[in-house]
């Protein structure tokens, strides 16, 4: 059996990071951070945000709301403040057979 080395799990991401997983503008997070007490990066001494899975699981929360949902800003802080870890759950539950579906496909491309 071969060595497989242990993936390194990042703690901190950077919002150029989170906003390319998102397919999103800089600016549109730092917007959302003003408008949604849930995102709260920390900053390092430069003043860089750096974000947690935790704020990144907000980040797509409100994303998912906003730009998936059609939600205003104040409708998706309503969601929020009525049932958030409901809606985390099921953003999870949707990246988790994204990724399935994509394993799946690229077992399929190599079988072809």
């Amino acid at each position: 059996m071969p060595y497989k080395e242990k993936e390194i799990e990042k703690k901190y991401y950077t919002i150029g990071e989170v906003a390319e997983d998102l397919g999103v503008a800089t600016s549109l997070i730092r917007f959302w951070e003003g408008e949604f007490d849930i995102i709260k990066p920390k900053k390092n001494r430069k003043g860089n945000r750096q974000f947690t899975k935790e704020d990144i699981k907000n980040v797509k929360l409100i994303y998912h709301l906003v730009k998936e949902k059609g939600y205003t800003l104040q409708g998706a802080r309503d969601f929020i403040k009525s049932d958030a870890n409901a809606a985390i759950g099921k953003i999870e539950l949707i990246d988790s057979l994204k990724r399935v579906k994509a394993f799946l496909e690229n077992v399929r491309n190599e079988l072809s």
